[in-house]
């Protein structure tokens, strides 16, 4: 398990010369640090707005997250 978690590691150093990587943290109330808080890895932002955020994430996933009165995330490059 070790092996793996270090091959991980490697692999992602790697990638992240040749394309960065950001941590996004998403919440969805004014509070930091509640349970309803959600991270994500990203590498591709499609929009980033104030009320509307679309990104791919390492699991090429799709994430849209919408909001009426606005969002707040964190945006941080790995």
């Amino acid at each position: 398990m070790k092996l793996r978690k270090k091959l991980k590691y490697l692999w992602l150093k790697i990638v992240s010369f040749f394309s960065p990587r950001w941590k996004v943290e998403v919440s969805y109330n004014k509070q930091w640090g509640d349970t309803d808080d959600k991270t994500f890895i990203a590498k591709k932002f499609y929009q980033k707005k104030e009320k509307f955020l679309k990104f791919k994430t390492d699991s090429n996933d799709i994430i849209e997250i919408r909001s009426a009165t606005g969002l707040n995330y964190r945006i941080e490059e790995l």
